[in-house]
């Protein structure tokens, strides 16, 4: 009789301690910042660390586990609000869901910015593009959304929205949420006026991005 040991459950106990090491990253990292130690990631996930060392050979990739993670949420709401037939409450709710997940992960919006444009960062974003625009534009198409606005005006949004969290977030932590709701009101087709300049390039988004880090 053989005494080889089934893979399948090693496989399992691999797979459950990778999900706790990302677990405890991602709180740790949103609670703290990216300054948390590996090892007290390690003690907060109950594992040692040459298991931590398996899955993950630096803290740099564990940054990356833990931004994808992250970015799958966003990309999630995004890919719901499409399905929403509305697409007006559609792109509110996207907004509402996105904003959302940045208060609850603060300290990540300094990790995605981070230090050399994490690449891994900018490609998860790259992928969220075309989700995006096809957000933005099938609102428009149902003449919901304002003609005149671009995908590159989306970081306008959560660019005052971040600001008026950092601002009141310890004492208004819900205050963001009327800040987007005048904004919204701003973006209604029926409320629209000319805009006295035209929306940024991709080019400039990329360069104020970087300079806000």
């Amino acid at each position: 009789m053989s005494t080889k040991t089934p893979s399948r459950p090693l496989r399992s106990d691999a797979s459950r301690n990778r999900e706790r090491i990302v677990a405890s990253a991602r709180r740790l990292f949103a609670a703290r910042g990216a300054d948390v130690s590996v090892d007290e990631i390690r003690r907060d996930a109950g594992v040692g660390m040459g298991t931590l060392y398996r899955h993950f050979s630096n803290k740099d990739e564990l940054l990356d586990a833990v931004l994808e993670d992250a970015y799958g949420e966003w990309a999630q709401a995004l890919r719901q609000a499409l399905a929403e037939p509305d697409a007006w409450v559609g792109f509110c709710e996207y907004l509402e869901r996105a904003l959302a997940l940045h208060v609850a992960n603060r300290a990540l919006k300094g990790v995605a910015a981070g230090e050399g444009a994490r690449p891994r960062a900018e490609a998860m974003r790259a992928r969220m593009r075309p989700l995006l625009r096809a957000l933005i534009d099938r609102a428009k198409a149902q003449g919901s959304l304002r003609d005149d606005f671009a995908l590159e005006d989306m970081p306008l949004v959560f660019w005052s929205c971040d600001r008026v969290i950092d601002a009141a977030g310890d004492v208004a932590p819900e205050i963001w949420r009327r800040h987007l709701g005048i904004l919204l009101d701003g973006l209604r087709a029926e409320a629209a006026t000319p805009l006295p300049v035209e929306p940024m390039t991709r080019a400039q988004v990329t360069r104020i991005a970087r300079a806000r880090r």
